[in-house]
């Protein structure tokens, strides 16, 4: 099962990017974004209402819904896509890749868990195919003041997607699904973006053509409830740092994809970093051997 909504995760997360392009246009990054949650919010409590599975929650875990809207299905989006207009995409993908090495840190400051040392040692052999992969992006982009605040912005948006990890967590742990937690949290993250939108004077427009819908739809329900459902659920079955491997995964998924779409061509660097993407994939799942159990005295 947790192969399963792993690989779901990955190759649903993988094909957004094209979701994400088409979505580019006359309306506002923050307006697509609130239409989005606000989207998949709708479909999330219905399904829940229908099948009379929508959980009830105390004012506490309304409050962590809150902040895991605010954290995951907000700024975190608002980040990444700001940092992406100054800084190359490929730069974006890797410093999100370090979620996995952010949730196992904050996963060990904030709840007491072990850092696994195979975990530590297969985001970083991620982090570094990464960067080997988007070499030739990377290496021609110039340091300037924008990049460093789109680095910035970049690496904000990693920590608030790793503080809602670490939220969806706490609410597992307390019995709450992450369907209904998803649910509250993306409507939340849409009211968010949607006040933000009115105090910034950001136009609500809306292109009514099969490009922007059919965009909308497939980032509002594959890639938002089911997607983030299935990473969640990740989450609280093996912990934020092993789930959190899909961030270094997805984007190998995009580039493949690319070579079909863009016309993306492999390099020699670009399938060694694929090698070390791989192999740090396995060390981040490779089971601790038990201890060895001494032998009774006869």
């Amino acid at each position: 099962m947790n192969l399963s909504l792993y690989l779901l995760t990955v190759l649903i997360w993988g094909t957004t990017w094209i979701a994400l392009k088409l979505q580019l246009g006359e309306v506002a990054i923050p307006v697509s974004i609130a239409y989005r949650f606000a989207l998949a919010a709708s479909v999330l409590f219905v399904l829940l209402l229908l099948s009379q599975r929508l959980q009830r929650l105390d004012r506490r875990a309304q409050l962590l819904c809150l902040a895991q809207g605010l954290c995951l299905f907000c700024l975190n989006f608002l980040c990444f896509y700001t940092a992406s207009q100054w800084i190359p995409s490929g730069l974006v993908a890797v410093i999100f890749s370090t979620a996995t090495l952010w949730n196992a840190l904050n996963a060990r400051i904030f709840m007491g868990r072990r850092i696994a040392a195979n975990v530590l040692a297969g985001g970083a052999l991620g982090l570094l195919g990464l960067a080997l992969l988007f070499w030739p992006e990377l290496a021609h982009h110039e340091a300037s003041r924008q990049t460093l605040i789109g680095l910035g912005l970049a690496l904000l948006g990693t920590l608030c997607f790793s503080a809602g990890n670490l939220l969806s967590s706490l609410q597992q742990q307390a019995g709450l699904k992450p369907l209904t937690t998803n649910a509250w949290g993306m409507l939340y993250g849409a009211l968010l973006l949607g006040g933000y939108c009115l105090v910034s004077g950001v136009p609500f427009t809306f292109e009514a053509n099969s490009r922007y819908i059919g965009s909308l739809l497939y980032l509002a329900i594959p890639g938002s409830v089911i997607g983030f459902t299935a990473y969640l659920t990740l989450v609280g079955r093996m912990g934020p740092e092993r789930a959190a491997y899909c961030t270094v995964l997805f984007p190998v998924v995009a580039l493949n994809i690319s070579v079909f779409v863009e016309g993306y061509q492999w390099t020699a660097p670009a399938l060694f970093g694929l090698l070390l993407v791989m192999l740090g994939n396995v060390l981040v799942f490779r089971q601790p051997k038990p201890a060895a159990q001494a032998l009774p005295a006869r």
